[in-house]
């Protein structure tokens, strides 16, 4: 690529925010294989649902004090007392239906890797993608979709899996996140890194 015609803009989701210019440049389109962290940023874009990202991610400590690290061993002993508690705390959204879903997908994990094996998960999810990024070529986020056919098969098994709060919307923004799909645009800056990082 020649000088010119490299990249020097980001997409223009992330705004100016520096939290959300950090997650755009260090995160978000990045591939991710550890079964745990795709459970957590499965989970955390479930509790997006009908907000905007930034709020969930100026938030994200607070998750992560308040759901055990997302260690899905320890969410999934998370009782009714538990939920109670977690309904007071400021630093997440407190909804129960949200929070149940975490707790339910925390159970859903661990029967699934207590039936596949440690790390199942992760293999699972990026069968969807055959295992490897599909890299994109969009011009201009008009040309983003919002959900693919992957997506939607997705989703269909992760609810029989007994997932919940995984449509196909918030499973293909899952998959852009943990990189399973690069949507960067290709006069992004981080379009190139992300498929370096494959």
């Amino acid at each position: 690529m020649s000088i010119k015609n490299k990249p020097d803009s980001r997409c223009t989701w992330c705004g100016q925010d520096p939290i959300y210019i950090d997650y755009h440049d260090n995160v978000w389109g990045r591939p991710e294989y550890d079964s745990q962290q795709l459970f957590e940023k499965l989970c955390l874009d479930g509790q997006q649902a009908g907000l905007s990202w930034i709020t969930i991610l100026k938030k994200h400590q607070g998750y992560k004090n308040a759901f055990a690290d997302f260690n899905p061993e320890l969410i999934s002993q998370f009782d009714d007392e538990k939920v109670n508690a977690l309904m007071l705390d400021t630093n997440i959204i407190r909804n129960r239906l949200k929070i149940n879903s975490i707790i339910k997908n925390a159970k859903a994990f661990v029967r699934y890797e207590s039936e596949h094996g440690v790390g199942s998960f992760s293999e699972f999810l990026w069968s969807f993608v055959g295992g490897s990024p599909i890299i994109n070529s969009w011009q201009t986020k008009s040309e983003v979709p919002t959900e693919t056919e992957q997506s939607r098969l997705m989703s269909k098994t992760l609810k029989k899996l007994g997932f919940n709060f995984v449509g196909p919307t918030i499973c293909y923004a899952f998959m852009e996140a943990v990189g399973m799909v690069n949507d960067h645009l290709i006069t992004c800056i981080s379009y190139h890194e992300c498929n370096q990082s494959n």
